[in-house]
């Protein structure tokens, strides 16, 4: 059974795409196959982030039912699945987003878990989108801004009836003068599922077209991702699995020896 799991987050920027890109690829890591979805039809980042702007066939052409879903579904070299969205501004043109729902069909069955990327914003993109989900995951920044965003977000999926999995605070920093995680959490009235750090390597991870789990998989931002998709899928093992990654390349070449 296939799982679709919205990231939303209402205000923009607070980390939905890369909570989304490194959700699915830490649930690859633990060996669960996920999807990924960029359903910000008017601002796409997530083939950008991932290397791969321009494709042949978007999500734009799939709701506008001239290809199927699963021919936009694109192998990145680390092993996960994308479905991008168009970044040219006259794919706009015609495409209703009221088709999602429809056109996620064509996934299920084809992995356990599809993460969509939710669009800024309470409009039609983003209603689209909760609606085609079956849970919700809600990323918000310790700041103002951010948590009120949020909150507008959580209240509209409880409108909609759409269960809510939790929140996940991200680009924390206790030099900063971040709202505390106990006050986000009484103002969200979700739990708080995970803290991700501020993190230099979830920037440099941009710059190398790909997930922080996988080129930094020993930073504080990669170890919480994995956390996160540990506890949501149960794996009890998690922590043994996270501190035996490789470091430096003397534990690489002892991993090969078999003595890590």
């Amino acid at each position: 059974m296939t799982r679709i799991i919205a990231v939303l987050g209402g205000k923009g920027g607070v980390g939905k795409t890369t909570t989304s890109i490194n959700l699915g690829a830490a649930f690859n890591y633990f060996g669960r196959a996920s999807t990924i979805v960029d359903t910000n039809l008017t601002t796409p980042n997530v083939g950008l982030y991932l290397g791969v702007p321009v494709v042949p066939v978007t999500l734009h052409d799939v709701l506008r039912g001239k290809k199927g879903i699963k021919e936009a579904v694109y192998m990145h070299k680390s092993g996960t699945r994308i479905v991008p969205a168009s970044i040219a501004l006259q794919d706009l043109k015609q495409v209703d987003p009221k088709r999602l729902s429809r056109c996620l069909h064509g996934l299920k069955g084809t992995v356990e878990f599809v993460f969509l990327d939710v669009a800024a914003g309470l409009g039609r993109e983003a209603i689209a989108a909760i609606k085609a989900a079956d849970e919700i995951l809600v990323v918000t920044n310790p700041e103002l801004p951010a948590v009120t965003d949020a909150l507008k977000s959580i209240k509209l999926c409880e409108e909609m009836k759409k269960k809510i999995i939790g929140a996940i605070v991200v680009k924390t920093n206790p030099k900063n003068a971040d709202i505390p995680i106990k006050d986000i959490e009484e103002m969200l009235e979700v739990p708080i599922i995970k803290v991700v750090p501020e993190d230099r390597a979830v920037k440099e991870s941009h710059v190398l077209k790909d997930a922080v789990v996988h080129t930094h998989p020993r930073s504080a931002a990669a170890i919480q991702y994995k956390k996160l998709a540990a506890e949501l899928l149960g794996v009890e093992d998690y922590k043994e699995n996270v501190e035996r990654e490789p470091t430096s390349v003397w534990d690489w070449f002892g991993k090969f020896l078999g003595f890590k």
